[in-house]
């Protein structure tokens, strides 16, 4: 984890080196960025290469649409061909309680390789690439590491429920993406804004009285990857109101870090207008998934009651009103049971994974064989997610470490707790999908806990400047215990890889692991 020398986040320009710039401002505006630019990119590209041919590999096996995917596949096919869903007999409208993006993004890879398997699961294994380059260049960015960056991207890459959704043609592995780029483009947000009160501090501006107003571009960008995002699943809504109060309070830290006298008034008084805006960017890259919709003549309800609202309201938007009216009935009131159903207290702990496919075909050489999709999560990982969460709380307590509540924060308050509202509905495991990348940056964290500090004590964002920095046997001794845990994991979803791709063994290896009867 050790770096060279302390760079801003948010450009390549070494601002703390800039003449004139005072050695405490500095201090609290900035944050140290390896020096390795260009060759972190190859570093964290093959990480996600990885990830990618790991995903190809079999991509078409099973054949046959296996657990959800007889809705999306065949609704996106359905998007190609009408622009909108159609039932299943194909002759009228298809009312579905799912926003269409990502149903889009599934019929962007038929369009290409044809109604088939490897067409509609091409784009999530993509995606799911995709958010492994993603996670490693945030964890990068978040704790001054490509080193760290690279483990947090392997980890994703090598984890069962990440893997098996990058495979299969549902809607979770794009609401993940578009969450996570959201979350990427808001920590960018967050430097953008540090950066550019160091410039007007370097400047000779006295900031106290307030910062003055700026365009928040990066804002923006967050606004429209998270309207992408809910554009897939609703369920995106508790992340967005997470990053809304995580902008707005780095705000107020930039403000208080640059020496404002009323950080909160400050923030409330010129970032409320921005914020704002943002919610109607988000609203407006919302209602665009819908064109499809809107552009259609037999959509469910495409031509419903009249609508009662002002006369400026297009009468669409009414019968769209209507639809979601509908679709969150049937969220609220989704009390059936399943199978493979399981509550949010039993997530981090395996307690339900869910079967997409099994078959006990014969052609293992024995009369008993076995081949199963099983949605779970590589299990040494995600046990080891409840103490990496114990390490960072305490570390979010006692040190006050922005990162760890912000990992806390988009980790288990925005993607477990909520769900723990609705005590009754019909919920299953890979619902946890989404926080995922937020689990995989606690575990994360704490290896860079365990590794230690580098030589230079300023340019390690992980250790304050009161810790001793680690001697060389120190530093061994973290290394050998980061590769160890690593290694461990890569072997556990090694030895669970047949279950995640549906490879026939027979029914006794197959059983050997299914290490809880809760699995089967």
């Amino acid at each position: 984890m050790a770096v060279t020398e302390p760079l801003s986040p948010s450009s390549p320009v070494d601002l703390a080196e800039t003449p004139g710039a005072r050695p405490s401002l500095r201090r609290r505006l900035t944050t140290g960025l390896p020096t390795d630019r260009v060759s972190s990119w190859l570093w964290t590209g093959s990480v996600a290469l990885l990830a990618l041919v790991l995903r190809l590999v079999g991509l078409s096996t099973p054949g046959d649409k296996i657990f959800d995917e007889v809705y999306y596949a065949k609704e996106a096919h359905d998007l190609l061909q009408f622009g909108v869903e159609r039932d299943k007999e194909g002759t009228g409208p298809g009312y579905v309680v799912h926003p269409p993006l990502g149903k889009w993004l599934i019929a962007g890879g038929e369009q290409v390789f044809g109604y088939n398997a490897l067409g509609w699961r091409i784009s999530a294994a993509v995606i799911g690439a995709l958010s492994v380059l993603l996670l490693a260049r945030i964890a990068r960015r978040l704790f001054g590491s490509t080193l760290l960056g690279c483990i947090a991207g392997l980890l994703l890459a090598l984890d069962g429920l990440h893997f098996v959704m990058s495979r299969v043609a549902l809607l979770d592995i794009y609401l993940m993406f578009f969450l996570l780029l959201a979350f990427a483009f808001a920590l960018l947000d967050r430097d953008s804004t540090r950066a550019w009160l160091l410039r007007r501090a370097e400047a000779g501006e006295d900031l106290a009285a307030g910062i003055g107003y700026r365009v928040p571009w990066w804002r923006f960008a967050t606004a429209v990857s998270a309207g992408c995002a809910l554009g897939v699943k609703w369920s995106a809504s508790w992340y967005i109101i997470a990053l809304a109060g995580l902008t707005f309070w780095w705000t107020v830290q930039a403000r208080r870090s640059a020496g404002v006298r009323r950080p909160i008034r400050d923030a409330l008084a010129r970032e409320t207008g921005w914020l704002v805006l943002s919610g109607v960017v988000i609203l407006a890259v919302y209602l665009s998934t819908w064109t499809g919709w809107f552009l259609s003549d037999d959509g469910w309800n495409r031509d419903g009651n009249p609508w009662p609202g002002p006369w400026f309201l297009p009468s669409a938007l009414g019968n769209l009103w209507e639809y979601h009216v509908h679709a969150y009935d049937f969220h609220t009131g989704l009390h059936a049971k399943h199978d493979y159903q399981s509550t949010p207290w039993s997530w981090l702990l395996l307690g339900r994974p869910v079967a997409y496919y099994y078959s006990s075909d014969p052609g293992c050489g024995t009369d008993n064989c076995s081949a199963e999709v099983l949605a779970l999560g590589t299990p040494l990982l995600w046990w080891s997610f409840i103490p990496a969460l114990v390490m960072v709380t305490w570390r979010w307590l006692a040190r006050r470490d922005w990162r760890a509540g912000t990992i806390l924060l988009m980790s288990i308050g925005a993607g477990i707790l909520p769900w723990t509202l609705y005590p009754t509905r019909t919920m299953f495991y890979f619902y946890t999908l989404p926080a995922l990348p937020f689990l995989v940056l606690a575990v994360t964290l704490a290896l860079g806990m365990v590794l230690g500090p580098g030589l230079r004590r300023d340019a390690d964002p992980l250790i304050p400047a009161t810790d001793v920095v680690a001697d060389r046997d120190r530093r061994l001794v973290g290394a050998v215990a980061v590769a160890a845990y690593v290694l461990v994991i890569a072997a556990t979803f090694a030895y669970f890889y047949p279950i995640y791709t549906g490879e026939q063994m027979t029914y006794d290896n197959w059983h050997s692991r299914m290490w809880f009867d809760s699995w089967i």
